[in-house]
């Protein structure tokens, strides 16, 4: 005979299987990241990083390649006159810049924009501000269309509220020029808002461990790593061999990666220079941000996972490319694992005891992976006293988990349908003015002091 289930039995198995597949998912994700702090342990030890870019000669304006720069943006009238004015200040010969000013706004942004591109052609810059019909294909589209009006080889895009250094050509075409199967050069990005309030610095301590130790680990292990959407540089002939630009998932950057080193192109991660941009200021814009990558990864994923697979890679190679993919799955399943604790021990009438090692297992790692990733760029960016970093530390988790919750529902929904139209979700994350001087200042000093740590690193 059949054991009989009562409706709680049943209840409890259902909760106690999602929590499983949850763990699970989690676990996966966990081992990516422990396997990156396996290898900066490995580098550690052994003395010398695993692999080092290419180093490029210092360029002669009579060799400096014709480069174009691409600005894309949307009603963001605070930061439009002074990204054209920081990519005109770059330090390459005047005859071998081309900007493009790719501008989808609906609002002021156009008038002023209008001003400023007027401004700089009086003064010999070779600008186009290029207006779409439409907003078809959000930033793929518009990018597309830039790529469509140059036959430059080299393309740098900066989002509207990125500050490249004036330097950043000088320092990072030749590093590309050196290596002739790398596609792209990927500048470790800075936040000038990052100590703006309590979420500004959760952020930026994220987003340094991304960089320091998630991008940079990645390109040194000769893993797949993603191209950010910002403050990098693209060989056009890596573009054209992937296919060129896709609007058919909301991450159109980390997209063009895949598919380029499908193709045969690899990527390069430069630490120096660092290129300031924003961060989100508001839980909101934040939660707006991550629901849009997240649901992008999630695209990418049904779309790419299966050429990853099929690729002429290693083994290790299409796992660790797994692992970026599906980076995103953290939410879901940290939402899910949430909610059916929560079920569990409500059944349970609050007892501990069942879920107990899951708690503790789960919680260990969590504190070594977020040590492990945040610990280092903190201190090797000297970004405050160890106190700063404990006070901003412990907010990590609270914020993971909110972001998770009320994300989660969304990532389903884009995983479950498989023919949605992008163009519903698709929402721009808003922008508030640069940082204040001196904030700018902190920023850059911190950059200077912490330059010899980091070129170890590099």
């Amino acid at each position: 005979m059949l054991p009989e289930f009562s409706f709680l039995d049943l209840c409890r198995i259902g909760f106690d299987t999602s929590l499983t597949f949850a763990v699970a998912g989690l676990l996966f994700v966990a081992f990516g990241f422990l396997a990156l702090l396996g290898i900066n342990l490995f580098e550690l030890f052994s003395g010398k990083p695993l692999r080092m870019p290419k180093q490029g000669r210092e360029l002669e304006d009579s060799r400096c390649p014709h480069v174009l720069i691409q600005i894309p943006l949307y009603n963001e009238p605070e930061m439009v006159a002074d990204a054209l004015d920081c990519a005109a200040a770059l330090d390459w010969p005047r005859g071998c810049l081309h900007i493009q000013l790719l501008d989808d706004s609906t609002d002021k942004t156009v008038r002023i924009a209008q001003n400023k591109v007027s401004e700089l052609r009086l003064k010999g810059f070779d600008i186009l501000h290029l207006r779409r019909a439409d907003r078809s294909g959000y930033k793929a589209g518009a990018l597309a269309a830039g790529l469509a009006r140059s036959d430059a080889p080299y393309i740098a895009i900066l989002d509207a509220d990125f500050r490249p250094p004036r330097h950043w050509l000088r320092a990072v075409i030749p590093t590309l020029m050196a290596d002739e199967s790398a596609g792209f050069v990927q500048s470790r990005c800075e936040f000038s808002n990052y100590r703006a309030n309590w979420l500004t610095r959760v952020q930026g301590m994220m987003m340094d461990a991304h960089f320091t130790m998630e991008q940079a680990t990645r390109y040194r292990a000769g893993w797949l790593f993603q191209f950010n959407g910002t403050s990098g540089i693209w060989r056009r002939a890596a573009i054209e061999a992937a296919g060129g630009w896709s609007s058919d998932s909301l991450c159109e950057d980390l997209d063009l990666t895949v598919r380029a080193n499908v193709a045969g192109w690899h990527g390069i991660f430069q630490m120096e220079p660092a290129v300031p941009g924003l961060v989100p200021d508001r839980v909101n814009h934040y939660r707006v941000q991550q629901r849009r990558w997240s649901n992008g990864f999630v695209q990418v994923t049904r779309k790419l996972i299966g050429q990853v697979w099929q690729a002429d890679w290693s083994f290790s190679k299409k796992l660790s490319a797994s692992f970026l993919i599906l980076i995103q799955a953290f939410y879901p399943c940290a939402a899910i694992g949430i909610v059916s604790l929560f079920m569990g021990l409500l059944l349970d009438g609050g007892d501990l005891s069942a879920y107990l090692p899951i708690i503790i297992g789960i919680g260990a790692l969590t504190i070594v992976i977020a040590l492990g990733l945040t610990l280092v760029p903190y201190l090797i960016l000297r970004r405050g006293s160890f106190a700063d970093y404990i006070a901003t530390a412990v907010l990590l988790s609270p914020l993971m988990v909110y972001v998770s919750l009320t994300n989660a529902p969304s990532i389903m929904q884009s995983f479950l349908q498989r023919n949605e139209n992008s163009s519903e979700i698709w929402k721009r994350t808003p922008k508030t003015k640069m940082g204040s001087v001196t904030a700018q200042s902190d920023l850059l000093a911190a950059g200077r002091s912490s330059l010899p740590a980091i070129k170890k690193l590099s």
